[in-house]
């Protein structure tokens, strides 16, 4: 098994559909506004982040987390440009992409730099041979600060 080089990506996803929407390039401008920096890259692709967030807050609910029994009280969904991630908390988000992993490729989803200079980690479990549909985000804030997760 082997790294696949921008080359590929671009051929899969124009030929196959592997990643819709698709961006050929790397954008780091919108309109002449900087924005974190989405598309493809030398041996990746960057996704962009949708609007519907799942922030986990214990306002709602004093249990303990159970990954076996989730409260779902435990999050409170909105929908927004972007969301404020509170202290050693995180929020769940998925990518506006769509992806069709084929059936001789193992996905790997790494962080991204920008976000990890703030104390943010992303979280995102590898995506399987075959497997399609939106990626789930985990963005931690491992900061005793409140921080702005922004799409642009």
């Amino acid at each position: 098994m082997s790294i696949k080089s921008d080359r590929w990506i671009k051929e899969m996803s124009t030929t196959q559909g592997m990643i819709e929407p698709f961006e050929p390039s790397q954008v780091r401008y919108v309109d002449g506004e900087k924005v974190i920096s989405y598309g493809t890259s030398s041996y990746g692709y960057d996704v962009r982040c949708a609007t519907e967030f799942k922030i986990f807050t214990n306002v709602h609910t004093t249990s303990v987390v159970d990954p076996k029994n989730f409260d779902e009280s435990s999050f409170v969904s909105i929908e927004e440009p972007f969301c404020v991630i509170p202290p050693n908390s995180f929020a769940l988000a998925r990518t506006i992409e769509y992806f069709r992993i084929p059936k001789d490729v193992l996905t790997i989803c790494l962080g991204k730099s920008t976000y990890a200079r703030c104390g943010i980690i992303v979280n995102v479990t590898p995506l399987e041979p075959e497997w399609e549909g939106h990626v789930t985000l985990e963005f931690s804030n491992t900061t005793p600060l409140p921080c702005k997760d922004l799409r642009k």
